[in-house]
């Protein structure tokens, strides 16, 4: 593995063999008001620096790593070597439209963007296996991460070795939503219920993920960090209430 993972990434432990974490705003070269490590091509970043952010992220993880331009639903491409033309491109790459991606031994670092969605990253580090899923309050009415992971065991993963972390996003004490659209998001992923820290309805996303995972027998962690109130991630909901834009943080999963 590389020694160097650079100042804006958190690892995570999938298992011998894979590299995983998630990135700060941290390290980068993007100016305010996307300071500094903003990894996407649609916030109004100038494309040749998203690309050197991208490639400095390549550097930590010790592999290019491959972006979806994502949609809030729960499509997934799977990518293998022979498919590098398909997202390492200028202007900065996309692998296509979806919100997850899956590979296997050989195919590239797969990398997910967000500013309080969820990012997570997924690993069999005995079958080889990877992925990553954006899990949005829409990709989770929609199933998106139980797509990724049976897209996973379509390609040998088993879920007693599939290992998942789930990383920071807007929590439940801040994610503010009409009462309807908690009821109807809830309706389908109980565990995203809610009350913010000001007694309005709110959305756990996170709890929300986690509790897909765990019912698929997914071993899984969460890290502990709301996206809204931590100054050191990128937040899209916080941006806007200061009447700005942000940039854009990732997860990331390499087979090393």
């Amino acid at each position: 593995m590389p020694e160097d993972l650079g100042a804006g990434l958190l690892r995570v432990d999938l298992g011998d063999g894979v590299l995983a974490g998630f990135t700060t705003r941290h390290g980068g070269v993007s100016p305010a008001p996307w300071a500094s490590l903003d990894l996407s091509a649609s916030t109004g970043d100038e494309p040749a620096r998203v690309r050197r952010n991208r490639d400095l992220l390549a550097g930590w993880v010790g592999a290019p790593v491959a972006f979806a331009t994502q949609v809030h639903g729960d499509g997934v491409i799977e990518l293998d070597p022979r498919d590098r033309e398909r997202w390492e491109q200028d202007p900065p790459d996309s692998a296509g439209e979806a919100d997850g991606l899956v590979t296997a031994d050989g195919g590239p670092g797969l990398g997910v963007l967000v500013a309080d969605c969820v990012p997570v990253v997924l690993a069999d580090p005995v079958a080889r296996v990877a992925g990553v899923a954006h899990a949005g309050r829409k990709g989770v009415v929609a199933g998106v991460v139980d797509r990724v992971v049976d897209r996973m065991l379509a390609r040998g993963a088993r879920t007693g070795d599939l290992r998942a972390a789930v990383g920071p996003a807007v929590c439940g004490d801040c994610y503010e939503v009409p009462e309807a659209m908690r009821d109807e998001v809830t309706a389908v992923a109980p565990a995203a219920w809610a009350t913010t820290a000001a007694g309005t309805p709110g959305l756990d996303l996170p709890a929300a993920v986690l509790a897909a995972l765990t019912a698929r027998d997914v071993r899984a962690v969460r890290v502990e960090r709301c996206t809204l109130t931590d100054a050191d991630l990128f937040s899209h909901r916080r941006a806007t209430a200061a009447g700005t834009v942000t940039g854009r943080q990732a997860g990331v999963v390499v087979l090393v």
